[in-house]
This record gives C-alpha cells, sequence and structure tokens, in this order.
C-alpha cells in the first residue's frame, strides 16, 4: 500500500531567514539578499544542488485572463533570477489546470474557461515571458511549456488509482487554500478540491519529462508546492525542492498590482507603457528600496545609494524605479517616452503625444457627458459612484481646473487644442480626443 503524504520536509520557515547561515549557491544568495525567500524546503540539499550544478526549476502560471498583471511579476522575476544565476527555468502555463481553477486566496469559484479562450489567453501571455527570459534549446534557455499536454490524457480512475492514494483528505482541509474557503462559509467545489493534487502531478510530470527539481511560487502556494515535493520523493524517490516568496503589499497594505482604476496588466495593448511607467513612479516611499530590489536589475549598493537619498530625493530613486521597470518589460524606446511624457506633464504643464488618449465620439460629446461616466471610460475610476465621491474629494479635475460635481456635463466648449485634459490629482492624466 503506498504511504500517503503526511511527512514534513527539513524547511526555512519564516522570519528564519536572520538565522540562515550564507547561502553557497549564487542562486540562493542572491534570493536572500534581494528578499525573494519566504520558505524553503530542504534548504542545505538545494543549495549544495545549486553550487554542483544546473539546477532547473518552474513556476506555473493559470491563463485566466489574456494578461498576466504585476501581482505576478515577482514569480516571472523569479525564473529571470534563476536563469541569470546559471540555471534553467521552465514556464508552465496551466491548459489543463486552469480548466480546474486554483482556489487558492479565493473566495468563491472562478468561471470555467472554454479551451478556445484557454489557448487564446496563452498565446496572448506568451509575448510577456520573451522580455524577461532567453529562450532556447540551451542548457539553461528556458522553456514553455503547457500542462494540457498530459493532464488532458490522464483517465480520471487512473489518476485517482496512481496518484490519489497518495493524499490524505485530512491533510488537504488543513491547506490553507481550503481551510480559510470553509472557514468562510464559502462553497468549495469538488472540481477545485482536486487542484492540488493536478500540481503536484505536474511537478512529478515535469521532473520525468525535463529533470525538474524545484517549484517556486508565492506563499499561498505552500501547500501545494510541498504536494508536488513529497509525491516525488516517494513515487520517485528523487531529490525535490520547493521554495515561496513573501505575498506582496504595499506599505499601506494594499494588494500589490491593484489600483483604483483595476489590475496593472503586463500587456501593452491592456495598460500603455505611460501608464506602467507611472505606477511604477507613485510607488510609497518606503517601498521604493523593497520594490528596486525585486523589480530591477541593479547593483545592490546602487539600491543601497538610492535608498539613502534625502528629502525630496526618493522621487528621483521612483524615477530610475520605473525607468527601469518599464525598460525591462517595454524596451527602452518605451521607458524613455514615458518618462518624457510625465515630464512635460507633471513639471513643465505641457501636453505629450505620449500621454494615455481615449477617443470618444463627437455626437456624445455634442449631447453633453457626465464628469463621472468620462472619468469611468478614461480608466482613472471603476464605477461612477466611486468617480462622483473621487470629484467631491477634489481629485479630478479637468484641464486643469478642480471639478467638484461629478454631475457636471463635459461638452465641447472644454476641448482645448482637440483634446480635453482629465487629470486623477496630479498623479495621472488621461487625454480625451473627440473623434
Amino acid at each position: 500500500m503506498p504511504t500517503t503524504l503526511q511527512t514534513r520536509p527539513a524547511m526555512i520557515e519564516p522570519g528564519a531567514m536572520t538565522e540562515t547561515p550564507q547561502f553557497k549557491s549564487a542562486f540562493l544568495q542572491t534570493m536572500r539578499d534581494r528578499g525573494f525567500i519566504h520558505q524553503i524546503t530542504h534548504p542545505a540539499e538545494l543549495d549544495a544542488a545549486a553550487s554542483a550544478g544546473i539546477v532547473t526549476g518552474y513556476i506555473g502560471f493559470d491563463a485566466t485572463a489574456a494578461s498576466l498583471h504585476v501581482g505576478s511579476l515577482i514569480q516571472i522575476m523569479l525564473l529571470r533570477r534563476l536563469q541569470q544565476a546559471g540555471h534553467k527555468p521552465i514556464v508552465l502555463m496551466g491548459g489543463g489546470t486552469t480548466k480546474v481553477g486554483d482556489p487558492s486566496g479565493k473566495d468563491e469559484s472562478r468561471k470555467l474557461l472554454t479551451h478556445e479562450d484557454i489557448q487564446a489567453n496563452i498565446a496572448s501571455i506568451q509575448q510577456v515571458f520573451a522580455k524577461f527570459l532567453t529562450f532556447g534549446d540551451g542548457p539553461t534557455d528556458a522553456i514553455m511549456v503547457d500542462n494540457d499536454e498530459w493532464l488532458s490524457k490522464l483517465g480520471y480512475i487512473d489518476f485517482l488509482r496512481e496518484y490519489g492514494v497518495h493524499f490524505t483528505v485530512n491533510r488537504m482541509l488543513a491547506f490553507d487554500s481550503v481551510k480559510l474557503r470553509l472557514d468562510r462559509e464559502q462553497p468549495l467545489t469538488f472540481l477545485e478540491f482536486n487542484y492540488m493534487l493536478m500540481q503536484a502531478t505536474d511537478f512529478l510530470e515535469l521532473n520525468r519529462r525535463y529533470g525538474c527539481t524545484l517549484q517556486m511560487g508565492g506563499s499561498d502556494q505552500w501547500g501545494n508546492i510541498l504536494n508536488g515535493v513529497e509525491l516525488i520523493r516517494r513515487v520517485d524517490q528523487k531529490p525535490a525542492f520547493g521554495l515561496t516568496t513573501p505575498l506582496l503589499s504595499t506599505a499601506s497594505g494594499a494588494k500589490m498590482g491593484k489600483t483604483a482604476a483595476g489590475a496593472v496588466w503586463l500587456n501593452a495593448d491592456l495598460r500603455s507603457p505611460y501608464d506602467y511607467w507611472q505606477f511604477w513612479r507613485n510607488t510609497e516611499d518606503a517601498d521604493v528600496g523593497k520594490f528596486l530590489r525585486l523589480f530591477t536589475d541593479l547593483p545592490l549598493d546602487e539600491i543601497e545609494r538610492l535608498e539613502r537619498l534625502p528629502g525630496a530625493g526618493i522621487n528621483d530613486a521612483k524615477k530610475v524605479l520605473a525607468d527601469e521597470a518599464t525598460r525591462m518589460l517595454h524596451g527602452e524606446a518605451a521607458a524613455h517616452a514615458a518618462r518624457e511624457a510625465a515630464t512635460k506633464a507633471f513639471e513643465q504643464g505641457a501636453l505629450s503625444d505620449d500621454l494615455p488618449t481615449v477617443e470618444i465620439a463627437s455626437a456624445d460629446l455634442a449631447e453633453g457627458i457626465m464628469l463621472a461616466a468620462l472619468a469611468v471610460d478614461a480608466g482613472l475610476s471603476t464605477s461612477r459612484g466611486e468617480a462622483r465621491r473621487l470629484a467631491q474629494g477634489g481629485g479630478l479635475r479637468v484641464n486643469d481646473r478642480q471639478e467638484m460635481d461629478g454631475m457636471k456635463l463635459i461638452t465641447p466648449a472644454d476641448v482645448v487644442d482637440g483634446v480635453i485634459k482629465l487629470s486623477q490629482g496630479k498623479k495621472k492624466i488621461v487625454l480625451i480626443k473627440p473623434v
């Protein structure tokens, strides 16, 4: 009778990093110095393996939308760090697991997508990874794999007989991804309950196909990662390791990558390079050093210098963060144009063609468009009610004129030089162009 997964591997827990000896491998030492490590299984074994040769590691990304957002960027950067240290990254696209839906951190079931929708999302997402990783056939070149390749071929009964026997329901119910949903009395479907078995199978399959020995992810994936590590060690008696990063929030407690206008998407067609640059420029003072370590390739001594800039010098550090992050995703030209547009708009009071522009029908404008509705159309707010409250608080400007009435009608009389300049505070500008 196969042994079920109940043991607890040697590991580094959160809060223990300050007591951990220096790592010998460049990969783990860099991870530690830049703030990526939250938990590690078998740290000494992983350190030895990373020192002795090439470690192949993977992170999975479900394809629930046409783009990943900034909340996924720490995982993309983790794969980048792995490759920079001379190891091999695997980007695992969840063509199969997306059909189920990961319950981790969710209060309700996700909408089930069709196979065609999932494949279209994967095709859209793929373009981002090429900005951060080098793909190819070399020993440390990245590869992209879709888990639908094997999950769709698993017969359900065979799957349960071969892998289900290694998992106890008692332990599965104790995982945060399950326990929190049940504690909140939110339904958890049996389909979602199987997600952790599928993710563990992914790790086993990647180990057998590509010699992958390391799974990485956010700390909310810790239980799922442990399942895969232990499954490989029990079924095939091979080494396997897990590493998680902290779940990021801003200094004020907001979820990383969430703004009043919604998610900060990585695809340029969903969020312009200018808006992406502005997102990083608006980083809270207390987060600048942390984000420079996580999301740029700047040397640590240069980051420490930027952190020490006195007084208003922190704004210069924020511009460096915005430049570096935008350059990595969108390229040098886009980063330069975004910074120039911001300088003209905020420091010189001039408009630039690089500012985000939203087109509206001239006929609609002729009848008058409520300011709150226009703010929603421009992406400055997620709802008209929120936009009205924003205006009441003095947060909306039309052509640099504060407008506190969200019900005010915007008309052709507000068009200046072919556009209407709509601003949220002093930090975000959108040009409204009648067509």
